[in-house]
């Protein structure tokens, strides 16, 4: 089969097992897969408009059997307004330096990787990870990813891992320095981010799954304007 795929069409999509949810305690989730062999930055540029996600070589979305609660997140470029509150995080940031780095190991990025995850998500199954799990998770064989750091002067506060779609940009993961909390970290890389995706002349920025439910979640809706992946179409939401 050829990988480059005019169309989804004869893209074959794998149901995962059953396995406790990571963002709902006590439910059972699975997810459907794209089938690894066939997929490059292409076809997952195709999925992410159908509410796809990437961790990792694994390129998925949730399929579970009673719950329907995890809705990809998109923000329109420039359609994007920041409120008053991201536009005081945009300038209480402008100290920062960034740079774009390729997606490699980088024993300075796997530390500060290590400490975000023991002090925001411990037991959160990813905070006892190795510099091989690390490295597999960042990116994959095929995806177009880039790293971005940002440093104020010499210090690393925090790490993007963004793909580069055909459309878009998709925000993997963004781990910070934890002991920078005033600095509003997270929601700033996402403001780089629609910022570096309006100077590249992309459409959107992916933020990966809403849930409702989730506290830790609740940043991403206050972008705004944004859409939302429901029962096969984009919803959006002003």
């Amino acid at each position: 089969m050829n990988a480059r795929l005019d169309s989804l069409h004869s893209l074959r999509l794998l149901l995962s097992a059953e396995h406790d949810c990571s963002y709902l305690p006590g439910r059972p989730a699975r997810h459907l897969v794209a089938d690894p062999l066939v997929v490059d930055n292409q076809v997952y540029s195709q999925l992410a408009t159908l509410g796809f996600r990437r961790s990792g070589d694994r390129v998925y979305r949730p399929h579970c059997r009673s719950c329907k609660a995890c809705l990809s997140l998109r923000i329109p470029v420039r359609a994007f307004q920041p409120n008053r509150s991201q536009r005081r995080t945009w300038n209480r940031n402008q100290d920062l330096r960034v740079q774009r780095l390729k997606p490699v190991f980088d024993f300075e990025h796997y530390q500060l990787f290590s400490r975000y995850l023991q002090a925001r998500h411990p037991g959160g199954g990813m905070d006892d990870s190795s510099p091989e799990s690390y490295l597999s998770f960042i990116s994959a064989g095929w995806s177009n990813t880039v790293l971005y750091e940002f440093r104020r002067a010499t210090r690393l506060l925090a790490v993007a891992i963004v793909d580069r779609l055909d459309n878009g940009l998709s925000a993997v993961y963004t781990f910070f320095d934890p002991a920078e909390a005033a600095r509003s970290l997270g929601t700033y890389t996402i403001l780089w981010q629609l910022a570096e995706a309006r100077r590249l002349g992309l459409e959107w920025v992916y933020l990966g799954y809403w849930v409702q439910e989730c506290r830790k979640m609740a940043y991403k809706v206050k972008f705004r304007p944004h859409q939302v992946f429901v029962e096969g179409r984009w919803i959006e939401v002003g």
